[in-house]
């Protein structure tokens, strides 16, 4: 198998989060545990899961973003100039809500030399002799999400206005992660499989967005964001479709978007989901530059705990490998075990068979390292 990032068997990030650390957490909540007695707990549990990722056979190791409660809310909110606030509503998915928590922007944008998940990745980097990898979410996702109102802050007139400054705080940002240790970095990314779906994209435009270009406008994003990327590190991003408590928003195949996706985003890499017939073909695949890049195919669902038949599974990467070269392909589950901290519906043991499962297969299609 690869022994550079994205490896042939790889993982989003997320993992459910165990019962001790959800008891932590509300005791945190409720003001009977302090916040050192809730960071031990962290620690505690972190060690645990990159001891399981080791002993499920991945080469790489997450801290399963077990300090955190959502995705993407955490990472914005920690940066200066924009807070996590509390709305009428929360985001809408199939037939359940979250919680009514959204972002504003009451300040330029600007990436803070204190953020906490700094702190995160170096305390996964002591942990592990693997490739420690940090998720965070993408800037497209900022943009995509703020409500009509969310920009209150006289540094901007319109949610457009933020571009440069969010482009630039990421530019920081991954120097800063980088400076840190880390080599292997991911951005999460919901906003691209939205622009595949008409209902996501009316619902944009009604949030104030101009849809027209948005496409060529995120890959100018990315591109700005990761300028500055450091020859030895390498950049990938999950396109996600939603994944709060086994539901999803999305649906529709990357068409739309592949070529300014695949060949224009200067990403090292592509975590694709392809669980489901939502996300369409693989056809989309031949914008992928030959000799450049990795897909990584979302084969593998985290939405519920019964294994694939593995033999659908390779029959699915050889369709895949009808569009992209195989050597250009890997697999993984098709999203986190739990982008929030209630997580999807499945066990532990589950979601260990699921990750064990898709090591397995990198190694009969790949070959193993």
């Amino acid at each position: 198998m690869s022994t550079n990032p994205p490896f042939r068997a790889d993982i989003v990030g997320s993992f459910l989060r165990p019962e001790s650390l959800k008891s932590a957490r509300a005791e945190h909540l409720a003001g009977r545990l302090d916040d050192a007695g809730l960071r031990a707990t962290e620690d505690e549990q972190i060690v645990s899961v990159v001891t399981k990722q080791a002993d499920a056979g991945l080469r790489l190791a997450t801290d399963g973003e077990f300090r955190r409660s959502w995705w993407h809310f955490d990472f914005f909110g920690g940066l200066n100039g924009v807070e996590v606030a509390t709305l009428d509503h929360g985001i809408q998915f199939q037939g359940v809500q979250t919680a009514p928590q959204g972002l504003r922007v009451t300040d330029a944008i600007a990436f803070a030399d204190d953020h906490p998940m700094l702190d995160h990745f170096r305390f996964l980097k002591a942990t592990t002799s693997a490739v420690p990898k940090m998720s965070i979410p993408a800037p497209t996702v900022m943009h995509f999400r703020l409500e009509q109102d969310a920009v209150a802050s006289t540094a901007y007139e319109t949610r457009d206005d933020i571009i440069d400054d969010l482009a630039a705080a990421y530019r920081v940002a991954v120097r800063s992660f980088y400076d840190a240790g880390c080599r292997y970095l991911q951005f999460d990314d919901t906003a691209w499989a939205y622009l595949c779906s008409d209902v996501e994209l009316e619902k944009a435009g009604a949030r104030g967005i101009d849809v027209t270009g948005l496409a060529e406008k995120y890959s100018r994003l990315i591109n700005q964001s990761i300028a500055d990327k450091p020859d030895d590190m390498v950049i990938t991003t999950h396109v996600c479709r939603g994944n709060f408590r086994s539901t999803w928003i999305s649906s529709g195949g990357y068409e739309p978007v592949a070529e300014q996706l695949l060949d224009v985003c200067a990403y090292d890499g592509y975590f694709l989901e392809y669980d489901s017939e939502r996300a369409g073909g693989f056809d989309p695949l031949r914008f992928l530059p030959k000799g450049e890049k990795t897909v990584v195919l979302g084969l593998v669902t985290t939405k519920s705990g019964e294994l694939e038949h593995r033999d659908v599974v390779k029959r699915r990467i050889d369709e895949a490998a009808e569009f992209a070269p195989l050597d250009q392909l890997a697999l993984s589950p098709q999203c986190g075990f739990a982008s929030t901290e209630e997580g999807n519906i499945l066990t532990e043991d589950e979601q260990w068979a699921k990750v064990r499962e898709v090591v397995r297969l990198a190694d009969e299609v790949w070959g193993a390292a």
